[in-house]
């Protein structure tokens, strides 16, 4: 009997997990018996992706750029994938702000709709966090992202998922200094991040046995905490749009694709689909790193020396569903709230803005809402209804993140295919089991 394909796997978990996820919440009992026995088993499959994280960055990079033997090399892949993420961030706010002024999701909202949203969350200490969180970086200064980008404690970067930008930074520089040392000199350390390297991805297959079960445990959490269900129905409008938005991000990918790699758009997202699946269910791109890199190493054919650094820094400063959604939710919340600040100059502003602040925001769930206050500073709008903006939308961010983090993720593989074709660095998938040495060591 054939084994069935992992994506498939995955996407039974999820149904089943979305399945006993409403079942659990029609019983009183039902939510905290997720919470305390099914939600533990998603926690720790994503804690286990993010323990990963940093020693794939660390020794894949390192291994791409010495691989690659000539800076001149690695200057070029840099300059066109920071050139691509910029131009596809761009289409990505461009095709949200076009969405929501042709459809207007803000008319529809009534005014007990807004009152009973401002009650419910204008004073939860998550919008109150992200508030003060966004206010702490603008307060920063326009290069304070630069500054954060360098590391003074290389072992502290290397120790914490969210300084991904300085763990990039300083491996880049440690792989540089590889190069210009000489291959005679920096041979042994090249062979130990080589070795590392092999038996990180190794551990990303052992890990992706168990995601199934862990996508079952965290979208049966998800259900559970679900907000009020009257109030999402009222947003529909607003969801509809971003959804709709995100779904024309992926066409453009996919087109991209056929037009300059020349695969087939099929195959590239079914290759991409675990990937994809998993950002859906953890909401976040740094969590899912290994497994993007894996599939695109080895089931697309991406050449290490490419993926290694376009896929890190993708997943920092490539935030195209989330730049989307900035877009859509900064111009409906002036519809609500805010209709004569909806200038061409203003929304000028939003793609501009927009577009820097995806450069700092961090790849972890509910980044987006920080971004979102960033963009709302900039074009001036009243500080006092900020807790009434976040409010508004607050209730459907959560399945909302859930969707732009698998455009975040194909993004990235799509920004890493197109490098590739450019240097010609795409070959023929050689894709890899958990279980190809197995018979020797059992």
């Amino acid at each position: 009997m054939k084994k069935l394909e992992l994506h498939w796997q995955i996407m039974i978990g999820m149904v089943l997990g979305l399945l006993f996820g409403f079942g659990m919440a029609q019983v009183v009992w039902g939510k905290q018996f997720i919470l305390d026995w099914i939600g533990p088993f998603g926690s720790i499959f994503v804690n286990l992706l993010k323990l990963i994280a940093v020693p794939l960055i660390l020794a894949s990079l390192i291994k791409g750029i010495s691989d690659l033997k000539d800076i001149s090399k690695f200057r070029n892949i840099g300059l066109r994938t920071i050139g691509i993420y910029i131009f596809t961030t761009v289409i990505a706010i461009t095709i949200g702000l076009v969405l929501v002024n042709v459809i207007k999701p803000g008319e529809g909202i009534s005014e007990e709709t807004i009152a009973k949203l401002s009650e419910t969350y204008a004073n939860d200490s998550n919008v109150q966090g992200k508030i003060a969180e966004a206010t702490n970086q603008k307060e920063g200064g326009p290069l304070r992202f630069l500054v954060d980008m360098v590391p003074d404690n290389a072992i502290a970067a290397l120790g914490n998922n969210k300084l991904m930008l300085q763990v990039i930074f300083f491996t880049i520089f440690m792989g540089i200094s590889m190069l210009l040392v000489g291959e005679k000199r920096s041979k042994p350390l090249k062979k130990f991040f080589d070795s590392l390297n092999d038996v990180v991805l190794k551990m990303v297959d052992l890990i992706m046995l168990a995601a199934p079960v862990a996508v079952f445990a965290l979208l049966s959490q998800v259900v559970v905490t679900a907000d009020d269900p009257e109030i999402l129905q009222k947003l529909l409008s607003y969801a509809g749009v971003v959804v709709l938005g995100l779904v024309l991000m992926i066409v453009f990918y996919c087109t991209v694709v056929s037009i300059y790699t020349k695969k087939n758009p099929i195959w590239f997202l079914k290759q991409m689909s675990p990937a994809q699946l998993l950002a859906f269910s953890t909401s976040s791109s740094a969590a899912t790193l290994p497994v993007t890199m894996e599939r695109v190493e080895e089931h697309i054919g991406v050449d290490k020396e490419v993926s290694s650094f376009v896929l890190p820094v993708g997943a920092t400063i490539n935030m195209d569903g989330t730049s989307l959604y900035q877009a859509v939710a900064a111009v409906f919340i002036m519809q609500v709230l805010w209709p004569e600040g909806l200038t061409f100059s203003n929304q000028l502003y939003i793609v501009l803005t927009a577009l820097l602040a995806s450069i700092g925001s961090a790849a972890v769930p509910g980044a987006g809402m920080v971004m979102l206050v960033i963009v709302l500073e900039a074009i001036g709008f009243p500080p006092d209804l900020y807790p009434v903006a976040l409010a508004l939308i607050f209730a459907v961010d959560r399945p909302l993140d859930m969707c732009r983090t698998v455009v975040n993720v194909t993004g990235d593989a799509t920004v890493a295919m197109v490098v590739a074709k450019s240097v010609d660095k795409l070959h023929d998938p050689k894709p890899k089991n958990w279980d190809d040495n197995y018979d020797k060591v059992k």
